[in-house]
């Protein structure tokens, strides 16, 4: 065994390199950090073969004084921090010292940098982590860091290096991160001469200006990077609880995304991927996103410092939370709020406001002459903004929502007052006709509504379910005649078991012999027709998971499978009064937006829409 000895500092150079210039996307983050711990203002970016050959990043920062220069690109010096007190509550971007001596010892390396009390700037270059005297230079206030040929003296790692568009999209996703940050400063990049970003400071107000507007300047800079799309379907959010603030915006569900590249989380202005906070947003999107998607996101979170860990990773990408779990609860409780508003709230919180105004028409009963399609409507006249209201009631009953004594099904079984707005207009607007025995068809201000009615159902009796739980009990309804059913031994032996459980669940399950089961009392949600379909789901249920599972972590996937066979199904037709109970009950069910499975459940077409497919005014 060959003796100990100590390293050559070059050796140990590179050897950090390894870790903490990975890439040119890792040096990019390094050097524009460091120009935002210096104040910068303006951060300039040049590349060239995806940073390989060029990697120049310029600012107009507070600069390096001339006697520390030098220093700037030896092991860890740094301005950041003086103690082990200062590491336990490390506020600033960077802090180890690690980055320019790293980048030094693999790559030809020049700094140029004029402090604001310095005549000129001053220029050190690094080659083989050898420094060159402090020279005179022309620089304007601020610094320059050029790195050129990375890992030029390890051609082994250079060979590691992807191609230049995959590099290059790596640096372009750091400046993306970083440049959403900060919206008060400006970025520019630029790729073999040719420029890709150029971000202007955002318009942001001065200090004492209101929290909404310090947002709508964040929502500049997140519409420049992430596109109209992004903030059409977005919906802002804020919370501030024991010194922590989150904010920023999350997608609606509809706007989902196949792989996890629009998902941006900031800890003190520092981009993060933390399995806590990955965790508390899949639970908050966890019965509104259909499975395989992804939700997008650009959220920030402001703690103070000595609560979380970021020395932990070489990139400083990876942190560790003092108190995990209250974290974990404070970001799901504030997402799951924001994104389970009504229909009401969420749209007017994300849709463009058409000046259309509904139209008055009149509509003879009408069937498809195509196979599979039906319409069915009845004559009923759509008053305009004039008098919805006078309409609404003499429709469905003064000051009440719709309600239908006289009627035994099951959609009308719950009343609620219409949300409208100052016009008494509905959000989801009035039911005209159902389309293929599958969707309704409303007209509401902006133009046309879609609703999948099976979907939309599902979802409303899956919050009652849910509700309903909450208080400890599902509502039964005796049956007139128990429905009996063959069952193995096993469900027989489940239903004598677990009578506390079906219980809960609003069933009465009782075994007739060895071999058969009858309900005689199932959830007054849920239709009789199916509750064999239904006693089968829950039995399996519960005798998979026991029901201690099934009643907490499998809670939500159980009342789902029973709200699914409570739901109206295809080719059931409604009358234009039942049409309007399930838009009504839309509006005030949180997350109706979507199904259970994640599916939305209506879509709008604006009268700008349906006048650009006709070509109205061309």
């Amino acid at each position: 065994m060959s003796a100990i000895q100590l390293l050559p500092d070059l050796l140990i150079n590179q050897i950090a390199a390894g870790e903490v210039i990975e890439r040119p996307a890792s040096a990019l983050k390094e050097l524009m950090e460091n120009s935002l711990d210096a104040g910068a203002t303006e951060i300039v970016v040049q590349l060239e073969a995806g940073g390989v050959k060029l990697l120049r990043v310029r600012d107009n920062g507070s600069g390096i004084p001339q006697q520390q220069i030098p220093l700037a690109l030896m092991r860890h010096a740094t301005s950041k921090i003086a103690s082990l007190e200062d590491l336990q509550r490390v506020a600033s971007m960077g802090f180890r010292g690690e980055a320019l001596a790293s980048m030094a010892a693999v790559a030809h390396v020049a700094l140029i940098s004029r402090h604001a009390e310095a005549e000129h700037a001053w220029k050190v270059e690094a080659v083989d982590g050898s420094l060159s005297v402090a020279a005179p230079a022309a620089h304007a206030l601020g610094t320059s860091v050029e790195m050129r040929e990375l890992y030029f003296n390890t051609p082994a790692r250079r060979k590691f290096l992807k191609s230049e568009a995959t590099e290059f999209a790596y640096c372009e996703e750091v400046f993306k991160r970083i440049a959403l940050s900060r919206p008060d400063v400006a970025f520019s990049l630029q790729h073999n001469a040719r420029m890709v970003w150029q971000l202007p400071v955002a318009t942001l107000p001065a200090l004492a200006a209101s929290e909404e507007e310090r947002a709508a300047a964040m929502q500049q800079r997140i519409t420049s990077i992430l596109g109209k799309e992004f903030a059409l379907n977005a919906v802002q959010i804020e919370r501030r609880a024991a010194g922590l603030h989150l904010y920023g915006t999350v997608t609606q569900p509809a706007y989902s995304k196949a792989t996890r590249d629009s998902q941006y989380f900031f800890l003190n202005g520092r981009f993060i991927r933390d399995k806590v906070v990955a965790h508390a947003i899949r639970q908050a999107y966890q019965d509104i996103l259909h499975h395989q998607r992804h939700p997008a996101f650009v959220l920030f979170l402001d703690m103070p410092p000595e609560l979380v860990d970021v020395n932990v990773h070489p990139a400083k990408s990876e942190v560790r939370f003092r108190e995990s779990q209250a974290m974990h609860q404070f970001i799901f409780h504030t997402l799951q709020q924001a994104l389970s508003g009504p229909i009401s709230t969420m749209t007017a919180a994300s849709s463009d406001t058409s000046s259309a105004t509904i139209q008055s028409a009149q509509s003879p009963a009408w069937a498809g002459a195509g196979q599979g399609m039906h319409l069915q409507q009845q004559t009923m006249p759509l008053h305009t903004a004039a008098q919805p209201l006078a309409f609404y009631e003499a429709m469905f009953g003064a000051g009440s929502g719709i309600e239908d004594r006289g009627s035994s099904n099951p959609l009308l079984s719950t009343p609620h007052s219409p949300l409208t707005d100052s016009d008494g207009i509905p959000p989801l607007g009035f039911a005209l006709a159902q389309l293929a025995g599958i969707y309704i068809l409303a007209q509401n201000r902006q133009g046309l509504v879609v609703v999948d009615m099976h979907a939309a159902h599902e979802r409303i009796v899956y919050e009652k379910l849910k509700l309903a739980l909450d208080g400890q009990q599902i509502p039964n309804q005796p049956l007139l005649i128990p429905v009996t059913f063959h069952a193995d031994t096993l469900d027989v032996a489940t239903a004598e078991e677990e009578q506390q459980a079906l219980h809960t669940l609003g069933f009465d399950i009782a075994p007739l012999s060895p071999t058969t089961l009858a309900v005689r009392a199932m959830p007054a949600m849920l239709k009789q027709s199916h509750a064999e379909a239904a006693a089968r789901d829950v039995l399996q249920e519960l005798r998979e998971y026991g029901a201690s599972r099934a009643l907490t972590e499998r809670r939500n996937e159980l009342l789902g499978t029973l709200a699914c066979h409570s739901a109206i199904r295809a080719n059931h037709e409604l009358t234009l009064t039942e049409m309007n109970h399930i838009l009504r009950e839309m509006e005030n069910t949180e997350r109706s937006g979507q199904c259970n499975h994640g599916r939305p459940t209506w879509f709008q077409m604006s009268i700008a829409d349906l006048d650009k497919m006709f070509m109205r005014g061309k």
